[in-house]
């Protein structure tokens, strides 16, 4: 007897799924199945942390995130985005008034560069090209 009211019951909640399925649209049917997503994700997710298995509640918490959207761009991308703004900040390419200038790694003085390029102190502009020309010639990578 049980299994036969279950049976119904099991039966009434697809009939009214399915009837809801047919009537409703697409685009309401699309939240409502993305809502249903991040609720669960959400729940999942947070009883996985509570139990103390936050490795498994990350992919839980990435549905979190690309189910939310800002303006057209996923939680995601933003993060995506701020981390790829990060990098370039850092790297100093595009920092202000910096534009297009290369940054040396180390200040040497000029005793310095000159022994590096082999030279003594009172030598001629030309002299210094030729040698900076040499040098870059024998420490390029394409140059075997």
């Amino acid at each position: 007897m049980n299994v036969f009211l279950i049976g119904i019951i099991i039966f009434v909640i697809v009939y009214l799924f399915l009837n809801w399925f047919a009537r409703t649209s697409s685009k309401k049917i699309a939240t409502t199945i993305k809502k249903i997503a991040v609720y669960f994700s959400l729940i999942l997710a947070t009883l996985l942390a509570i139990g103390g298995k936050y490795i498994f509640s990350l992919p839980f918490l990435f549905v979190i995130l690309s189910g939310l959207k800002i303006k057209g761009l996923t939680t995601l991308q933003m993060f995506q985005l701020w981390r790829l703004i990060q990098f370039l900040k850092n790297s100093g390419k595009f920092s202000q008034g910096q534009f297009g200038k290369t940054h040396g790694s180390t200040n040497i003085s000029k005793n310095e560069a000159y022994k590096l390029l082999g030279l003594s102190s009172g030598c001629s502009k030309e002299e210094v090209l030729i040698a900076v020309s040499k040098l870059q010639k024998k420490i390029h990578p394409d140059m075997n």
